[in-house]
């Protein structure tokens, strides 16, 4: 049911590259330190990417932003959007979250 994902791992457990595989998400692009975007590759009725983009501000500290976008394929797509929304919107914060308290772990 849930694409390739569920069938491969990671290439290598610390470093990304452009093609990679990451679960079942493509890295599509990677500016190391500034962007990181990722395209579903799992069975869906349209596409989907997840990026995050992180903003360095000297003394202001880091700022990381996620966008999740998905472009519906017919009524099935939008009818799938609007029934996982708000499932997304607790999903994605508390994946920042996590990711937050991560970085802050390792200094």
């Amino acid at each position: 049911m849930g694409g390739v994902g569920l069938r491969r791992g990671r290439r290598d457990a610390h470093d990304l590259y452009v093609g990679d595989a990451l679960d079942f998400w493509r890295v599509e692009e990677l500016e190391e330190g500034r962007l990181l975007r990722l395209r579903a590759e799992m069975r869906l009725p349209g596409l989907a990417w997840l990026e995050f983009h992180v903003e360095h501000d000297g003394d202001a500290g880091t700022v990381l932003r996620q966008r999740a976008t998905f472009a519906p394929h017919g009524l099935a797509g939008h009818a799938y959007w609007w029934a996982v929304a708000a499932f997304h919107g607790f999903v994605f914060g508390g994946m920042v979250k996590g990711i937050a308290r991560a970085a802050e772990k390792v200094g």
